[in-house]
């Protein structure tokens, strides 16, 4: 990594904010109030806010490959990595036509070199020299996101919401801080369409923002908060509905700064509460009580890919047998029912259900280590609105209940309530 340097600075900026010309437009303001102010930048930006779906479908519309001929996904990600690179040369075009020196560099040119997993690359390393040359000779650079390449030079894409991670990836091979401008103007202590008393935080920990990433929160994606604690970046989350005030200069940052735990003075117990409908839950009935028997049942689903979260077991009617229950994401569900039922005289069960009428409700906080009673209250809660929980799952930080989808929203505004979120 880079040695720090303040002067530089990632920004990055969203779908929603690279939406049309005029938006591209103020993100160049934006962008030029920082460079007026003394940074060197770098941009990254995403497609435009549903590019990206219309060109995933034209590559299901180029229709299935023939018997015998491999899956592309090589050129899948050729074709989906073009939003990025239309708005990267649309938004450097934006500032040269404002007078300032600006260029846009493809993944490719930086490079941004990522293993070769199509579809879903991860970056494994950004040789920062070329990029930290133009930064700090006052080129605006306008980097891509989602996109990189492999060593062998062939475009990868980093998956859905792989834009926050370049620009973290960015941040850290420059070392220095990223804003990320988004439609939203930081970090809430839930959704604030769910709670209208939900409150902005001031600052965030690497790790709460992780879990609240994971388990439902949009705001970030998992993997760039993942790169962020790693590579201890800070990352700052603004609004792009912003504009600089006659002078060319910008509003004093507000937004939510995500950062080290020990930076947080003031540690909240619970610092958001969380929720997620993009949840199933899996029951096998009448599971034999080997020892061995789930060890089967989740290792067939690990070779498959398909990640588990919470898992109870419970005594069945019939003697000699358990219910084993566990959760996966909604778009696996299907395929972890059919491995089950493929292997169902292997595996030795009965029968099994699946209910995608479910949603998963979190609340996380550092504060959870060092103060007791937090489940109590979430219990307490939730028992007070007649809310029954199916499973749970717990860390360090953080205490999930799986309930009855309907009752979500309602968990959510209990909980919220219970912890006093509303006066943070």
């Amino acid at each position: 990594m880079t040695r720090p340097t303040a002067s530089r600075l990632v920004m990055k900026f969203g779908g929603t904010s690279m939406g049309d010309l005029e938006r591209i437009r103020r993100a160049a303001r934006i962008v030029a109030a920082e460079v007026r102010a003394g940074h060197g930048v770098a941009v990254v930006v995403s497609a435009m806010a549903g590019k990206t779906n219309e060109l995933v479908a034209w590559t299901d519309g180029a229709g299935p490959p023939a018997q015998g001929i491999a899956l592309s996904d090589n050129e899948y990600d050729v074709v989906v990595a073009s939003g990025e690179q239309v708005t990267a040369g649309l938004l450097a075009l934006t500032l040269r036509n404002m007078g300032f020196r600006a260029r846009s560099m493809m993944g490719w040119q930086v490079p941004i070199l990522t293993d070769d997993a199509h579809g879903k690359a991860r970056i494994e390393d950004i040789p920062g020299d070329a990029l930290a040359t133009a930064v700090d000779g006052g080129e605006i650079v306008v980097v891509p996101g989602f996109q990189g390449v492999t060593r062998d030079g062939r475009i990868t894409t980093l998956g859905r919401g792989g834009s926050d991670t370049s620009a973290v990836a960015v941040a850290a091979a420059l070392g220095c801080a990223c804003d990320i401008y988004t439609d939203v103007d930081g970090v809430y202590t839930t959704d604030p369409r769910i709670e209208s008393r939900a409150r902005r935080l001031e600052k965030v920990s690497y790790e709460e923002m992780l879990e609240m990433a994971s388990l439902g929160a949009k705001v970030l994606q998992t993997r760039s908060v993942e790169l962020a604690m790693g590579m201890r970046v800070p990352v700052r989350v603004l609004s792009s509905f912003v504009e600089p005030d006659e002078h060319g200069n910008l509003p004093p940052k507000s937004g939510t700064l995500i950062c080290d735990e020990e930076e947080i003075v003031e540690k909240r117990i619970v610092s958001g509460v969380t929720m997620s409908r993009d949840e199933a839950r899996i029951t096998l009935l009448g599971l034999s009580d080997r020892t061995d028997a789930p060890a089967d049942v989740f290792t067939r689903l690990a070779e498959a890919n398909v990640n588990v979260d919470m898992i109870v077991q419970s005594q069945a009617r019939t003697e000699g047998a358990v219910n084993l229950t566990f959760t996966t994401g909604r778009r696996d569900a299907a395929r972890a029912a059919e491995l089950m039922r493929s292997a169902q005289d292997q595996i030795g069960f009965a029968d099994l259900r699946v209910d995608e009428d479910v949603a998963k409700v979190s609340v996380v906080g550092v504060g959870m280590r060092s103060h007791a009673g937090v489940a109590q209250t979430m219990f307490r809660a939730l028992a007070d609105k007649g809310v029954k929980f199916q499973a749970i799952s717990t860390s360090e930080i953080k205490i999930s209940v799986l309930i009855d989808a309907a009752y979500a929203e309602l968990a959510v505004r209990a909980l919220h309530a219970a912890y006093g979120l509303e006066a943070v």
